[in-house]
């Protein structure tokens, strides 16, 4: 009965990809499920279990490698005779913790997960680390049979798929999931396909995913959650959402993840995805992104529509915030190295600006702009910020604070002379001197109505490449 029940659920979302394209052959989906533990100075990855995924692979088999060199982490599957099947770089909960002032006192351990396809014999995996040069190093190994009796077999409970937008099969296509999380069984059944529609609008409207939309399939789950809406420990809030979205991470008002991984992939294990980004039933502005791990957004905030493009952003592309005004809970960095994300440089002596081909001849780089004219600005905004919360006024009075920034930076960067140029700016990555980002205004930097710049276009344009195939030239 149980391998029936498998059958069945492989059967049904097959029967919801399109007819008639060429399949490559459907392989199953494999989960290395661990504990990352760690803190002042420790490091220790510890294999919790091997999960067989009720859904075929979603991936093409001819883009299983990833070439480019992306994330905090990297992961690699080879067989027995050393043969690379399958490779992702990554980032995490636990290597955005290590930065915190916590992880200088104490230990934590979080859940995490890798997820390829089912190879045909044992293989061994490799979690690569960045050191203190940005260079990967192994950091752990462990080896993985399909045919270990201990893999768990039987599915997890059963959530409905919904499709928000299909356009092909998930072999060729980005597979984004959306999860509903703090919704009522009527909420799920009204409100959340709204949601999620509203959310697959506001990511196409923004390039290169407007150009690029028929390479994109949204899928939306939604389990039902006993009460409507999310944990928010710093207001007393306290709820058991079914895949533990919540506020106040590492200590930020606005952060919002979770860290029971195990119950968002098992929820997550019914669609064909490979980006997850989580719709926390809240009014209160927050949200977070983290690169091939997941994205959340508070879909009722006056600002949900940026903040999902925004946080989508780090999760799909690894982008970096280039915002430096904002309180953030990391420590600063003790050395200063050339980051690896693609959209902020350290322009270290040396070193090629990594956009220079993008650069017009006779923009002076760096690049000035009305920076100490912002910053005083942002000093004045982010006092007021800081007020309103400690008052706890309501949601509204927020969303006018940032309407009132908003308008002020638009006025201000419509003014400056390199406006729209790529170049060097200075001020970026959480920190005013040490980094540059590649154009004067962004997604990636304010909350302003602008579009990606050229070279967080060309990093978003990369992924969709590895994922549903590069676009034909000429």
């Amino acid at each position: 009965m149980l391998e029936m029940r498998r059958l069945v659920a492989v059967v049904t979302v097959l029967a919801t990809w399109s007819a008639g394209a060429a399949e490559p052959a459907v392989t199953g989906t494999l989960r290395l499920d661990y504990f990352h533990t760690g803190g002042q100075g420790v490091e220790i990855f510890a294999v919790d279990q091997v999960v067989l995924e009720p859904l075929p692979w979603p991936g093409h088999p001819a883009r299983s490698v990833e070439v480019a060199e992306t994330g905090s982490y990297r992961f690699e599957v080879r067989s027995a005779d050393g043969e690379l099947l399958f490779s992702r770089g990554f980032s995490s909960i636990f290597g955005e913790w290590v930065t915190t002032a916590e992880a200088a006192a104490s230990h934590r351990t979080f859940h995490e997960s890798l997820r390829f396809p089912v190879p045909n014999g044992p293989v061994e995996i490799t979690v690569f680390k960045r050191n203190s040069a940005q260079v990967f190093a192994a950091a752990w190994r462990s080896t993985v049979d399909p045919a270990d009796m201990n893999v768990v077999r039987a599915p997890p409970p059963r959530q409905e798929l919904i499709a928000v937008e299909r356009s092909g099969t998930p072999a060729d296509s980005v597979d984004l999931l959306l999860i509903g999380d703090g919704y009522t069984l009527a909420e799920c059944a009204a409100k959340f396909p709204a949601d999620a529609r509203r959310m697959a609008d506001a990511l196409f409207r923004h390039e290169p995913y407007a150009r690029r939309r028929s390479d994109f399939n949204v899928w939306g789950l939604c389990p039902p959650s006993v009460e409507s809406g999310v944990a928010r420990p710093s207001t007393g809030t306290h709820r058991r959402a079914p895949v533990g979205a919540a506020y106040d991470a590492f200590g930020s008002e606005r952060y919002v993840l979770t860290f029971d991984n195990r119950a968002l992939r098992d929820v997550a294990a019914w669609a064909p995805y490979e980006f997850i980004t989580i719709l926390a039933n809240s009014q209160t502005y927050g949200g977070g992104g983290i690169y091939g791990t997941f994205a959340t957004v508070a879909i009722d905030s006056d600002w949900a529509d940026y903040l999902f493009v925004h946080e989508f952003g780090h999760h799909f592309a690894g982008l970096a915030d280039e915002y430096y005004t904002s309180p953030v809970a990391y420590e600063p960095a003790e050395r200063i190295v050339e980051p690896w994300e693609a959209n902020v440089t350290a322009l270290l002596d040396g070193t090629p600006l990594k956009w220079r081909n993008l650069v017009a001849e006779g923009t002076p780089v760096p690049t000035p702009w009305p920076k100490e004219t912002f910053e005083a600005r942002q000093r004045d905004f982010q006092a007021r910020r800081k007020q309103i919360r400690a008052e706890n006024r309501p949601e509204s009075v927020m969303s006018a604070l940032f309407r009132e920034e908003q308008a002020q930076s638009t006025r201000l960067f419509a003014k400056a002379r390199h406006a729209g140029h790529v170049g060097a700016f200075r001020g970026a990555n959480y920190d005013a001197r040490a980094y540059y980002r590649p154009q004067l205004d962004c997604v990636m930097f304010t909350r302003n109505e602008v579009p990606f710049c050229r070279v967080c276009q060309r990093a978003l344009d990369a992924v969709i490449d590895l994922y549903a195939g590069p676009r034909p030239t000429g």
